[in-house]
């Protein structure tokens, strides 16, 4: 099981005394040739909102297809480690089997069904769910969070602006009752003031339905202005991980990804050879 770094006090007192959900060790490899994971290792427990923080290419997005199955559609499988939720096994586990154990991805890009409407596309998350009379209400609630959708619920989701899209992404896995949410780069295309209104609706969400979230995104500082817990990845492996408010306060997170370097030149972990990489994945 990954090592826990920190005091997690600092950030979220876990409700249990294991993660939720633990990737140990996990090696991703594409079409049998290209190594993409390299020793992922992360814990994350239930009632966080925990950050995956990295460059494109460091594996954050396969970090999460690897955990909700969806690698086998891009020729990708777990060839090395383990992936642990609530104590069963689901490296290369079928997709459908791991969202009827309460997983959702939200993917990159949102992938809403352009052709149906917006209550269709919510009636379509919750296809999962045997009792239809509170899936009713659950589409009530997730009106709440996201009124902007409610005089847009029979228009066709190809219509909607990138950030209704959004926000009917993150709606849709809600239908599903998830007990761990995984939202692949939310802000991706949005202008600011839409991003901290979508975010600002992510940790109501993680407060207020007790979802569980691991959050991949390329926008470091709306990232940790909501998580507990941040994992920074470099070329496929975890090389820092802290409660926020260190993070926060680490020199090297300051310089790399909040653009706070003390010579005013915001730079990449690559141009630094001195950099103090965490080998986390080796103890």
């Amino acid at each position: 099981m990954a090592e826990t770094k920190g005091n997690l006090k600092d950030a979220v007192e876990p409700t249990a005394k294991v993660p939720i959900l633990s990737l140990n060790n996990v090696e991703v490899i594409y079409d049998d040739v290209i190594l993409v994971l390299k020793g992922m290792s992360l814990d994350v427990y239930e009632g966080q909102i925990v950050a995956l923080l990295g460059a494109n290419g460091a594996g954050k997005s396969t970090t999460l297809k690897a955990i909700s199955g969806l690698l086998k559609g891009e020729e990708g499988a777990v060839t090395d480690g383990s992936i642990t939720f609530m104590g069963d096994r689901i490296d290369n586990t079928e997709p459908e089997t791991i969202v009827r154990k309460g997983i959702f991805q939200v993917m990159e890009g949102r992938r809403v069904f352009d052709d149906l409407n917006v209550d269709e596309n919510l009636i379509a998350g919750a296809h999962t769910r045997k009792n239809w009379t509170e899936a009713k209400r659950d589409m009530e609630m997730i009106f709440e969070y996201f009124p902007r959708l409610t005089d847009r619920r029979h228009t066709l989701a190809g219509y909607l602006s990138g950030g209704e899209q959004q926000m009917l992404a993150i709606g849709r896995a809600l239908m599903a009752r998830p007990k761990l949410m995984l939202l692949d780069e939310p802000s991706l295309g949005l202008a600011p003031l839409l991003v901290r209104e979508i975010f600002q609706i992510i940790k109501r969400i993680n407060e207020e339905e007790k979802t569980t979230i691991l959050l991949v995104e390329q926008n470091a500082h709306i990232a940790l202005s909501i998580a507990d817990y941040g994992y920074i990845m470099e070329n496929g492996k975890v090389v820092l991980d802290d409660p926020v408010d260190k993070l926060k306060e680490n020199e090297d997170v300051k310089e790399f990804y909040l653009g706070l370097s003390k010579v005013g030149k915001r730079k990449s972990y690559r141009d630094v050879k001195h950099y103090r990489r965490r080998k986390r994945w080796l103890s």
